[in-house]
């Protein structure tokens, strides 16, 4: 159950900073003590945006990974750099991004980095959050096996996605294992590619390879994964009906899944019911697709049509994905709008 009543919460991204933006253009022209100075200032900027906004939940708004997953590549052994954009021009989409040529057997001995990512938050926002009797809490998300997989050519070493996941499996396991040995009392595995594929692919394989990866630490620390349907550059790619992944999904073993409702209209909306029979269900309330800003009375409004469904301490609110494809004046006013929307649904309940 949510440890509080209409939780307000982030899936994980967060916008960069203009000037993070340039100088990741620009990373061969600083030294080490620039580049983690640089680090440090995007994640204190990330956080007090998210602190000022009132959220109950905060992340680190992943602001030294080049996007949500594409920087994890860089930890593994064992592959060659991103092959060449197979298209140029024309509207921005998924297939202008190359796959990395398997060359042997995947490792990653220094893990996915997510641990320091983590520290390096633990560190900021102690520094940040002035009321030591706060109950904010701090999440660190994960990129799953499969979704990792998307950007791996098969090949020699790996006959198809299938593989290359299997291979992948133990090394995002590791890595979460180990964030919770750092303290991380809450973490989201992030598995898009699973949710915009159940409409083709076997969901019954997707949960179990799912519930593999988290064995380890189920029960251990507040565990969710996020069903998108994908933000490049604000587009989807996914078919965007929830149908098609239930009811095999519900028996992920997490504590909470998120949904992405808002850029939908809403529509199935009332599948959150059946969500909350299994676990927590935290709606996507706010469209990061969309630059129209949510007013808290259409937050409001929101709640109160989620209540239809699913009761108060079952549920949780938050952006429909992650606000990295977002730009951040929008951002920042979005997730004020939309803690002070669930402000008066509280207020309303008396929660």
């Amino acid at each position: 159950m949510q440890p509080r009543p209409l939780r307000t919460t982030v899936i994980g991204s967060y916008p960069f900073p203009g000037w993070l933006e340039f100088a990741t253009g620009h990373l061969k022209e600083f030294g080490g003590a620039d580049l983690a100075e640089m680090q440090d200032d995007a994640v204190t900027c990330a956080v007090a945006d998210q602190l000022n906004a009132g959220l109950d939940v905060i992340t680190d708004g992943e602001q030294t990974r080049l996007d949500f997953n594409l920087s994890f590549y860089g930890f593994l052994n064992g592959i060659a750099l991103e092959g060449a954009s197979p298209r140029h021009f024309g509207p921005p989409a998924h297939d202008q991004r190359g796959k990395h040529e398997i060359l042997e057997p995947i490792s990653a001995p220094r893990g996915l980095g997510v641990v320091e990512e983590f520290k390096r938050l633990q560190k900021i926002a102690q520094s940040a959050i002035r009321n030591p009797q706060s109950a904010i809490t701090l999440k660190a998300s994960v990129p799953g096996p499969y979704t990792m997989s998307g950007r791996l050519a098969p090949g020699k070493h790996y006959k198809n996605r299938w593989e290359i996941t299997e291979a992948l499996v133990p090394i995002v396991r590791q890595e979460l294992e180990d964030l919770v040995a750092a303290g991380c009392e809450e973490l989201t595995v992030d598995e898009p590619s699973m949710s915009c594929y159940a409409y083709k692919e076997d969901t019954k394989r997707f949960v179990e390879i799912f519930n593999r990866t988290v064995a380890p630490i189920v029960g251990k620390t507040r565990l969710s994964t996020h069903f998108c349907f994908g933000n490049f550059k604000g587009r989807a790619v996914g078919k965007r009906e929830i149908a098609p992944m239930l009811p095999d999904f519900l028996d992920f073993t997490v504590d909470e899944i998120h949904v992405e409702m808002a850029s939908r209209e809403f529509a199935e909306i009332e599948r959150i019911a059946e969500i909350a029979e299994r676990c927590d269900v935290a709606v996507g309330i706010i469209d990061v697709k969309s630059y129209f800003i949510e007013t808290p009375d259409d937050v409001a409004k929101r709640v109160r049509k989620c209540l239809e469904f699913a009761p108060a301490e079952k549920l949780a609110f938050a952006p429909d994905c992650g606000l990295s494809q977002t730009a951040r004046w929008a951002a920042k006013q979005k997730l004020a709008n939309m803690v002070a929307g669930v402000e008066i649904v509280r207020g309303e309940l008396g929660v």
